[in-house]
């Protein structure tokens, strides 16, 4: 049990409240758990009609998974709480798994921070998922930039996204705002941050069966105040570069290219695992034509075999424990990696029968 998920049900709409706002609302195994032990009761529960994800803090629905605790129990051994890490990824990923084929609406009001596992929980289904996002929304899929890889179902939504700005998103980890997540297919509306209350008082006035609709009419108002998309001005060129075929061939092509918005890019991805790099663009390619439960099958067993290597427990040393960004990469060039060390990485690690995630979809 944790007092970090917060809960009620009122006029047919069950309300999650996340509730860690010193960690940003990062999500704990226990987090993990409450969230699915909830959503489970939910869905089968006649008397609520719609979900809302919502926060207690103005500065994040949820900024990923709790990164500290990746880095404890990578080091730890089994009796020091290292199997903790294999359920965390298997049951985050189940209830990502969840929420995309949640049978009702299912609403998360993506204010302030979404990042990481923050979108694994947001990312509802197109069937009855509602994303909506306010001026203070920061999203990214920052994971190459501690050595992981876009993960929690980010191998079917970055591989969908038009174009090449799913490739673009999840090799440079940068983060994008409102206009620019309702252009990529990440959020459905935008509110913006002043009329909250009035959302959240139609949340309560209004029948859980009608709410989604009546959002959707509330949020209508305020279409063209998201303001202009950047990666719409930048598509063309996006498209032209990220979809060079290899991250050496983006990389190389990038460095031809003057404009500041992709030399950000580029700077970014200097900064970036080389071999996280090149893993997260083949995950991408395959992820194109998997569905969502095979997508999630690949990035648990890619994930295994990222412990198994290291590199996130180096990356998160370097970045968020002894915080002096340098983190050593291995191996440390992007000419290091060889396509045997890709490979490796989609090596199957477990039977399909005993695989943890055999029962989705």
């Amino acid at each position: 049990m944790t007092d970090h998920v917060l809960t009620r049900v009122a006029n047919g709409t069950g309300v999650i409240t996340l509730d860690r706002p010193k960690a940003l609302n990062s999500l704990s195994l226990a987090m993990v758990r409450r969230l699915a032990d909830i959503l489970l009761a939910w869905r089968d529960d006649a008397s609520v009609s719609a979900v809302v994800l919502t926060s207690s803090s103005e500065k994040a629905l949820c900024a990923g998974g709790d990164i500290r605790f990746f880095h404890e129990a990578g080091h730890a051994t089994p009796t020091g709480g290292s199997a903790l890490l294999e359920d965390f990824f298997t049951e985050e990923y189940a209830l990502n798994h969840l929420i995309h084929f949640y049978p009702k609406p299912y609403i998360a009001i993506m204010d302030g921070v979404v990042m990481g596992g923050g979108m694994g929980i947001a990312q509802g289904g197109p069937d009855t998922g509602l994303r909506i996002v306010t001026e203070r929304t920061k999203m990214a899929m920052p994971e190459v930039n501690i050595g992981l890889f876009p993960d929690v179902g980010g191998s079917h939504f970055l591989s969908h996204a038009p174009g090449q700005l799913g490739h673009y998103l999840g090799l440079t980890g940068l983060t994008i705002g409102a206009a620019d997540a309702l252009y990529v297919g990440l959020a459905d509306v935008f509110i913006p941050s002043a009329q909250l209350g009035e959302l959240n008082a139609l949340i309560e006035a209004t029948p859980g069966a009608q709410l989604a609709d009546k959002v959707r009419a509330f949020a209508a108002g305020f279409a063209s105040d998201a303001g202009p998309s950047v990666l719409e001005t930048q598509r063309a060129a996006i498209d032209r570069h990220f979809g060079a075929g290899s991250v050496g061939a983006i990389m190389a092509s990038l460095e031809k290219d003057e404009n500041p918005f992709l030399q950000k890019a580029l700077g970014a991805m200097r900064q970036r695992s080389p071999l996280m790099m090149c893993v997260t663009h083949e995950m991408l390619v395959r992820g194109a034509s998997l569905d969502v439960a095979d997508c999630l099958r690949m990035e648990r067993s890619l994930v295994r075999r990222n412990f198994e290597h290291g590199e996130v427990l180096e990356g998160v040393r370097a970045l968020v424990i002894d915080k002096d960004n340098a983190p050593a990469w291995n191996p440390p060039s992007l000419k290091a990696v060889t396509p045997e060390m890709v490979h490796r990485f989609f090596e199957s690690v477990w039977p399909n029968h005993a695989h943890p995630l055999r029962h989705l979809g």
